[in-house]
């Protein structure tokens, strides 16, 4: 009698207790940390970069007049997400053949090393208006770089984390962003102080924009470090073993062509709630410093300082809406925060408009609810919709091209509509267009909250809940063993 791996999932196959993946609470925390730390340096230069916007407009487009000048410096950030889905094409499939940790640690190591390079470069007042061009350049880089960045990392999080308690484990991901951003933000805050407290007004644009940059130097090598120390996911280990696998299974591990024909309809679910989740998030964070300058006239400190405290407090309720999804199932949580993105983003930019810095703090806060509830559940709802075989590939493909063409253009697009239109509330209703859509697409997505990950067994964190979980098997209608990539005999 031969064992081989059923071609196609159609057989109920049962499971038995060795099958199910356990890890210990330890190293989860440990895996995820290690991947934590790689998105807060990811987003540390999102910070800097946003936050800098109108100085490094000065720095390398000073030639070019208004508003012309700032759209050039926000092309610069558009540019690096037109490349990501480039980076999701190639590390995405890469992440699937060779390993999650091995990819993750090759995109810490080229943001590290171009975010670095950023302070170095040389201005327009040097080579005139051919400063953007190796700015770009290395925006380019970082943006393939971030391509396998975060559906690697929301990926490997997915993987590590036990099912009953993936919204939890997988939120910390992005309170490492957020506090990416806010220590960016800071970093850019405290290096204007001191340098204009010590070389005057003009301090930043004269060179003090470089600090913050050359800070990616030892925040990288913390980052990379991390990312050595890192394992690799059960449930890949447990995929890289399988035999020859058919090309006509869904299930199987297939290149870019065969994610598109086996998962097209899933990847339109996740490009509709990755561009809601994104064109929020990039508004509150990386579009916002140059809306309260530009349009609410506050000044550089001003607009660097209002957003810190509300990214914090942000970060630190992400965990806590990662439990409800557990409890209470993802896609409750994304039709809440679809809705209150409809109801809450226009009166939080009336407020904004009032202009006193107490107002400009109201209005954020009010803004951050809808991307709590977006972000907080992101890495576990969007990875757990694609089988481990293609799940890194799925996601560097579905999460990069609506990210590129929806979220990291939101600052462009936003500022292109009010200088257009004339009208301050156009990044409002650009917010709430793409939460309509995902509204549309939450109907056709599936509940992922407690089951196990598709194609893969069940993860749990102790031996004892993988034998209950056998013992109940054929009554719990959260186990379905069809989609599991168990062995069965063939006469």
């Amino acid at each position: 009698m031969a064992v081989t791996r059923s071609p196609l999932p159609r057989r109920r196959r049962r499971l038995a207790v060795d099958d199910v993946i356990v890890v210990e609470r330890k190293k989860v925390r440990t895996a995820i940390s290690g991947t934590v730390v790689g998105n807060f340096m990811e987003w540390f230069d999102f910070g800097i970069y946003g936050y800098l916007a109108v100085t490094l407009t000065v720095v390398f487009a000073e030639d070019i007049p208004d508003p012309w000048g700032l759209l050039v410096t926000l092309l610069g950030f558009a540019v690096s997400f037109l490349v990501r889905p480039i980076g999701g094409l190639v590390l995405g499939p890469l992440g699937d053949r060779i390993g999650r940790q091995r990819v993750l640690f090759l995109t810490m190591a080229m943001m590290a090393i171009a975010t670095a390079l950023i302070g170095l470069l040389p201005t327009s007042a040097q080579i005139g208006l051919w400063a953007v061009i190796p700015l770009y350049l290395l925006k380019m880089v970082q943006g393939f770089s971030t391509g396998g960045e975060y559906a690697g990392a929301s990926t490997y999080v997915t993987e590590f984390s036990p099912d009953r308690s993936r919204g939890f484990w997988a939120s910390w991901l992005d309170v490492g962003s957020y506090l990416g951003f806010a220590a960016g933000a800071s970093a850019v805050a405290i290096t204007t102080v001191v340098a204009e407290s010590v070389w005057g007004p003009t301090a930043m644009v004269d060179g003090g924009w470089r600090i913050p940059f050359l800070l990616a130097i030892p925040l990288g090598a913390v980052a990379i470090w991390f990312r050595l120390r890192i394992p690799e996911t059960p449930a890949f280990q447990q995929e890289a073993e399988r035999g020859e696998q058919d090309a006509a299974d869904p299930f199987a591990r297939h290149g870019i062509v065969g994610i598109f024909r086996h998962h097209w309809r899933t990847i339109l679910i996740a490009i509709a709630l990755v561009a809601a989740t994104n064109t929020a998030g990039y508004a509150l964070t990386s579009y916002m410093p140059t809306y309260l300058e530009r349009e609410v006239g506050l000044s550089n400190l001003s607009a660097a300082v209002a957003t810190v405290p509300v990214l914090v407090v942000m970060s630190a309720t992400l965990p806590f809406v990662g439990r409800l999804s557990d409890r209470f199932g993802r896609r409750r949580v994304y039709g809440a925060a679809i809705l209150a993105t409809l109801v809450l983003t226009v009166p939080a930019f009336a407020i904004m408009q009032i202009g006193e810095l107490w107002a400009v703090f109201v209005a954020l806060a009010i803004i951050a609810v809808p991307v709590a509830l977006f972000v907080a559940i992101a890495a576990s709802a969007l990875p757990a919709l694609f089988p481990t075989a293609t799940r890194f590939g799925a996601m560097g493909i579905a999460y990069n091209l609506a990210v590129s063409l929806f979220g990291g253009t939101t600052p462009l697009f936003s500022q292109a509509l009010i200088e257009w239109t004339g009208n301050t509330y156009m990044p409002a209703f650009y917010i709430m267009f793409f939460s309509a859509l995902a509204a549309v697409a939450l109907f056709s997505m599936r509940e992922t909250a407690n089951r196990p990950l598709l194609g893969s067994v069940p993860t749990v964190e102790t031996r004892a809940e993988a034998e209950d979980i056998v013992a109940r098997q054929d009554e719990d209608p959260l186990i379905d063993t069809s989609t599991m990539p168990l062995e069965v005999p063939r006469t």
